[in-house]
């Protein structure tokens, strides 16, 4: 479906992005795992390639405009200009907004929407030369519910959602479609040390696995799927959709 497509994922080193990037190689896409965390990055990158697929690993800090700008370039000199761009490069902060630094905000900001909107910025003058392309967002359904101190996550993932019908607006003629994913409990980690009540919190009967996020990019990002364009969709098994009541 992807083959020679060349697909950029963010924070691709582990959990959801690692996911990601698996999944567009079996797909027959050249992957840029971009990533600040060179030893995970590259694992990824021999899981691909020991699986027949193709991949490079780019050390890049999304905080720094700098590093997004290396990365797009050497992204087109290795493979070609980028078809596919996954933002999902991204950290959360669990702390009273009574004793979050300004600093400390700041780079929680930077990290999760800056980093959308200046990598949505730098692939779209590569797709726009091309002829068009697809950027999936990595939003969270934290962006309209949340839970105490996560003011700075919330705060960058709600601004996911505006930007992604923001940029899809401005894209619109030029052959590009901006949409966002919003998972809701995906575990990352030991799925089998989860509890029946944890399975029962959603509708579909089961906590989410980085798969469920993959498929749902991967469909998003399909060129017979350009008229989504500026939507967000919730993948959560039915998790915000089920009333819970307390005992």
């Amino acid at each position: 479906m992807f083959k020679e497509k060349v697909v950029i994922v963010t924070g691709a080193s582990q959990g959801i992005g690692r996911q990601v990037a698996l999944e567009f190689a079996k797909a027959g896409a050249k992957v840029v795992v971009a990533d600040v965390a060179q030893k995970c990055g590259q694992a990824v990158v021999e899981e691909v390639l020991e699986q027949g697929g193709t991949a490079i690993f780019v050390k890049c800090d999304v905080r720094k405009p700098e590093d997004i700008t290396e990365l797009m370039e050497i992204t087109k000199q290795k493979f070609g200009p980028v078809d596919v761009l996954i933002n999902n490069a991204g950290k959360v902060q669990w702390k009273s907004p009574l004793e979050v630094t300004v600093e400390e905000w700041e780079d929680i900001i930077h990290t999760n929407l800056r980093s959308t909107f200046l990598c949505a910025r730098e692939a779209a003058k590569q797709m726009i030369a091309s002829g068009g392309g697809r950027i999936v967002n990595i939003a969270s359904t934290r962006a309209t519910m949340s839970e105490p101190h996560t003011e700075s996550y919330a705060a960058t993932k709600g601004g996911i959602l505006a930007l992604t019908h923001a940029l899809a607006a401005s894209f619109s003629n030029q052959g590009i479609t901006v949409n966002a994913v919003s998972p809701g409990w995906i575990e990352t980690g030991d799925y089998a040390s989860l509890r029946e009540v944890d399975h029962q919190q959603h509708l579909s009967g089961r906590v989410g696995k980085p798969s469920d996020i993959a498929k749902a990019c991967l469909f998003l990002a399909q060129e017979a799927n350009d008229f989504i364009n500026g939507e967000n969709i919730v993948v959560d098994g039915g998790m915000t959709r089920k009333m819970i009541y307390a005992d």
